[in-house]
């Protein structure tokens, strides 16, 4: 009776339900749903090739959703290079002559999608100083004549103020100037007024007014890309060297191309960069910023650039005491460099050849440039002034060639203020010895790689110090 009182009392306490029904163990039914299970996703493999600027080129195996970013990070580990954040893809469009470079959150797999199956177009693995140097350096982007703000702007806008508007949803500078359009179906070109706004581009069909009836529609950017002209004049016919145009993502040929030429460099680059940050935005913003995120103190628009490489070791140091100084003074380090540089010609020259006769040395000084990442080897005017701007036209981005109208003599070319200069290197014999120098023989150095260490620690008689060296890798 006590059992039969127990289980009654027991069958009587209300039953609690169960939330999570699906969740039970039943002979029927797995322990979990397959609809909650996460779905396995294969990720596809392709794979890619790359050039480098010498064309050797290197087959990747990646998986379909890898970004450009990912790439660069890809090759840098292959080939053991340092990553000081300027590596990018490049895009070459080898029919039309057109390239890019391609942003380091686009999709590698896309970009190749929007190829024509005939052409031979290629994506290279090279540095690009410029890529991001409008966050760092506005003023040479910007300039006054180029810009203008909305009539509710009061107080003059700075120019990190300027980009903070650029990637504001709320206010948008505007960018005019004249540009020459290609007229479509014809090989004409016509100049025009035009004006970037953020619904588009637009060209003014009478003289510089911005009124709404006499402006019209020319372009947006959300369905194409833009690209450099890389061939100047030859296949376009443009009226100048500044080309660039918008491609469609979708494109069916080169008559669908809407192309550009800017008058000079400046303009172009202002179009350019100001065209880009409207149609990326924000995302521009985030992939410049990436390098940084782990560096604490890092405020939006406020980030002290990473030094480069080529900085952290041009630092001029003494060895001959007891304790190691950095030699602040450029004339000292200049008579160091000197004194080193001949001491070690006079160790040279005591060294034995195979016979066991000392090796005459005094020859080595005329070509130990040869070696360099710097210097390159009977190069046209042309050609340097190209390399430099696939490198991109940031201030110190230099290298060294042959002279072609006196063999005797080198070059230094070299990017200022978004041109390239050339300077010649002369060689100077004094005393029966030979130096160089790029100032008359006021200052004279032993050989190359003297005068190049010399000049990335002082400007001297040059615009700004050698920064940056255009340098042919290989992969």
């Amino acid at each position: 009776n006590r059992r039969k009182k127990k289980d009654e009392n027991i069958v009587e306490i209300p039953s609690i339900p169960n939330p999570f029904p699906e969740l039970c163990c039943s002979p029927f039914a797995s322990v979990l749903s397959a609809s909650l299970l996460p779905k396995a996703t294969s990720r596809k493999k392709q794979v890619i090739k790359v050039y480098s600027e010498d064309d050797t080129s290197r087959a990747l195996e990646v998986p379909s959703d890898i970004t450009a970013r990912d790439v660069c990070q890809l090759l840098i580990l292959k080939n053991h290079y340092v990553d000081d954040h300027s590596w990018t893809l490049f895009e070459q469009l080898t029919h039309t002559g057109l390239g890019r470079a391609v942003e380091d959150h686009e999709l590698v797999m896309e970009v190749q999608s929007n190829w024509v199956m005939e052409e031979e177009n290629k994506l290279y693995f090279r540095k690009n100083y410029a890529k991001y140097e409008f966050f760092k350096n506005p003023l040479s982007f910007f300039p006054d004549h180029m810009i203008s703000f909305p009539s509710d702007t009061n107080a003059a806008v700075s120019h990190s103020g300027i980009l903070q508007m650029f990637l504001s949803s709320s206010t948008y500078p505007e960018i005019h100037g004249y540009l020459h359009a290609k007229e479509q179906g014809k090989k004409s070109w016509k100049k025009l007024y035009f004006l970037l706004r953020r619904s588009g581009l637009y060209f003014s069909t009478k003289g510089t007014s911005k009124e709404p009836r006499h402006l019209q529609f020319f372009c947006e950017f959300s369905n194409s890309d833009m690209y450099m002209s890389l061939t100047g004049k030859k296949i376009s016919g443009a009226p100048t060297n500044y080309g660039f145009c918008f491609k469609p993502n979708k494109s069916g040929g080169t008559r669908d191309l809407k192309q550009l030429c800017a008058d000079d460099e400046q303009s172009r680059t202002c179009w350019m960069t100001a065209i880009r940050l409207l149609k990326y935005g924000m995302q521009l913003y985030q992939n410049y910023m990436q390098p940084y995120q782990g560096r604490s103190g890092c405020s939006p628009l406020n980030v002290t650039p990473m030094r480069s490489i080529s900085e952290n070791s041009l630092v001029a140091m003494d060895f001959s005491g007891h304790r190691s100084r950095i030699i602040e003074n450029p004339t000292e380090a200049l008579s160091v460099a000197v004194e080193e540089g001949l001491a070690w010609r006079r160790r040279g020259c005591l060294r034995l050849n195979s016979h066991g006769s000392p090796i005459a040395m005094s020859n080595m000084g005329m070509s130990i440039h040869r070696s360099q990442s710097w210097f390159h080897h009977k190069i046209s005017r042309e050609e340097a002034q190209r390399l430099i701007l696939q490198h991109g036209l940031v201030d110190g981005v230099f290298l060294v060639r042959d002279s072609q109208s006196n063999p005797k003599t080198f070059v230094l070319s070299l990017s200022h203020g978004l041109k390239i200069k050339h300077f010649q290197i002369v060689p100077l014999e004094d005393d029966g010895k030979l130096f160089y120098t790029l100032d008359d023989g006021h200052t004279r150095f032993t050989d190359l790689i003297q005068l190049v260490e010399f000049y990335q620690l002082n400007k001297g008689v040059l615009p700004c110090k050698l920064k940056h060296y255009c340098a042919r890798i290989a992969l």
